[in-house]
């Protein structure tokens, strides 16, 4: 393409491979940076864990920045399959522009991994196009036109690019979560209700717990492709009605079906996914322990081989939905010696009566008990977070996944369900925020201050724009990686992505409540419930800071790049 003189207008297709040039560039300076952390902490082609340890505040900057600009590219791949939009295109480019300018602010801003890469970006004074199209878009006040354009024709938000099969589907769902379970959110929240059996039974019918089994075992999933894309799809749409009433309905039977079907032997595979695919089961996933939290190879829970089984001792916290659940998959330790770390875990399934409520104990036929008590939450209310305590509580040997040949493979199974938990945990915050944008909107265009709407203010537009290009970049981010995911790829990926919109629906959700001002910190308003809902989403299926210094900038060192 020829260089553009200053000033003047590009085209749409000019702009486009602007947009691409400008992400180019941030990569440049992405993958210096990583070489020069890599060059610091990796001794004989390995990383070495003291000199890592030593960098991880830069290794979780390059793991945000990194989930910026694949966002980034993700919305270019497909704001050019809609290129007939003015708006998807504008938006498009100005949200490229705002992460390429991010990058360059970092490497001026004290990130000592960034300097060495200094000089990629000063090159732009010797490509005046490219500095055009940062200088037109990447500046705030460009969203402002695009602002009033959203609130004057009450733009909700952008196409999906979905098939019509999957847009069917999220129609369908978003009646229910906008019929069925938005009417009951809000006294869930504010009673710390459990979540109403009609909201239950309702989402069983819809085949809802089924989108994550293959269809042998009864479920949705075509058994001859993995379908991630559709699962999100109905996760996204039920997290708009409520995350706490329904947005996590699918998350714990798509963890539990994942591990069954990387390590359950057969007979477990038949009789137990197709009851979680039916919702004849509900089930918990109790992993994290009071003194190991996101460090599941030093889970400590024992398990010792007793005649006919196991007997399981120990604490267990912050297990979701343990109460109304019929089943919890729980790690424990079958190796009695603590150095043999997540070799010498195993995964089991232990099967106990639902109760309603926030306090249990059940003391099986075969001996022991476990108690329960729901711990109080800021937010995410509904399905309830338990501490769980187990006490010589049996466990026949039958219900070891895996049974003798999964004995010290629990770690694998319980990593191969939380790739998916964390997509859902992305589609989770995808929804949530959508919810918030629209509610958002709906009150600007309502509140009149100084006798005009505040959807007439800039500073208004400008959030609007922002928030909708946002949420529309982190679908399109996770419609990308659940596509990966089918392929058998995106482990990594999934976690970027849960970076990135886990972080995005923290910051919309806050614009929101902003929008509405002193009613949006009421309790009798909805934005309230999605700000401190949209907070747990950063800790859970792996805390942002594990995952950026322990999962996403590891790959991205091993491979050397984005």
């Amino acid at each position: 393409m020829n260089q553009q003189q200053p000033n003047s207008v590009a085209t749409q297709s000019e702009n486009f491979d602007l947009a691409r040039q400008a992400l180019s560039q941030a990569k440049s300076v992405l993958n210096n940076a990583i070489g020069a952390v890599r060059d610091r902490v990796y001794v004989s082609g390995r990383a070495d864990e003291v000199l890592l340890h030593n960098a991880q505040q830069d290794c979780y900057d390059l793991a945000m920045l990194s989930a910026d600009v694949w966002s980034a590219q993700c919305l270019v791949e497909f704001a050019e399959t809609q290129s007939r939009s003015s708006l998807v295109c504008q938006l498009t480019w100005k949200f490229v522009a705002e992460k390429a300018r991010g990058v360059m602010a970092a490497q001026f801003a004290g990130a000592s991994t960034l300097e060495r890469s200094r000089e990629t970006f000063d090159s732009l004074a010797a490509r005046p196009a490219l500095q055009q199209f940062l200088d037109e878009h990447g500046v705030r006040d460009s969203y402002a036109d695009l602002g009033r354009l959203l609130s004057e024709t009450e733009v909700k938000e952008l196409p999906s690019g979905l098939t019509e099969e999957k847009a069917l589907i999220a129609d369908t769902f978003r009646r229910f979560a906008e019929e069925v379970v938005a009417p009951l959110a809000g006294v869930i929240h504010r009673e710390d209700r459990d979540i109403p059996d009609e909201i239950i039974q309702s989402a069983a019918r819809m085949g809802c717990f089924g989108t994550c089994i293959p269809e042998r075992f009864g479920g949705l999933q075509p058994d001859e492709q993995p379908d991630s894309l559709g699962m999100i799809v109905v996760t996204e749409e039920l997290s708009r009605g409520s995350l706490g009433a329904a947005g996590s309905l699918i998350t714990r039977p798509e963890i539990a079906a994942r591990a069954l079907l990387a390590g359950g032997t057969e007979s477990q595979k038949s009789g137990w996914l197709p009851q979680l695919a039916a919702g004849e089961k509900l089930c918990a996933i109790s992993i994290t322990e009071p003194n190991t939290g996101s460090d599941v190879a030093a889970v400590s829970l024992r398990a010792t081989p007793t005649e006919g089984g196991w007997l399981l001792n120990g604490a267990k916290t912050w297990c979701t939905f343990a109460g109304k659940s019929g089943v919890l998959v729980v790690l424990g330790r079958t190796n009695p010696d603590a150095s043999s770390g997540y070799r010498g875990l195993s995964l089991f399934l232990v099967e106990k009566p639902a109760y309603s409520g926030h306090e249990f104990t059940f003391s099986p036929s075969g001996g022991g008990s476990l108690s329960g008590k729901a711990i109080s939450t800021l937010g995410y209310r509904g399905m309830h977070s338990y501490d769980l305590f187990f006490e010589d509580f049996f466990v026949p040997a039958e219900n070891l996944i895996g049974e003798a040949k999964g004995e010290g493979k629990g770690f694998y199974y319980t990593m191969a369900g939380f790739s998916g938990g964390r997509i859902q945990t992305a589609a989770r915050a995808n929804g949530v925020m959508q919810a918030a944008y629209e509610q958002a909107l709906r009150y600007a265009n309502e509140r009149e201050v100084f006798g005009a709407p505040i959807a007439a203010l800039q500073i208004t537009r400008i959030k609007l724009a922002r928030m909708l290009a946002t949420i529309t970049a982190s679908r399109q981010f996770s419609y990308s990686v659940a596509r990966m995911m089918d392929q058998g790829e995106g482990q990594m990926e999934a976690s970027l992505v849960k970076l990135f919109a886990c972080r995005a629906a923290e910051w919309v959700t806050r614009e929101a409540m902003q929008i509405h001002g002193g009613m949006g910190y009421a309790e009798e308003t909805a934005v309230s419930r999605y700000f401190v809902d949209a907070r747990v989403l950063s800790i859970f299926e792996g805390t942002e800071e594990v995952l950026a210094t322990r999962v996403v900038a590891r790959e991205l060192l091993e491979r050397g790049g984005l």
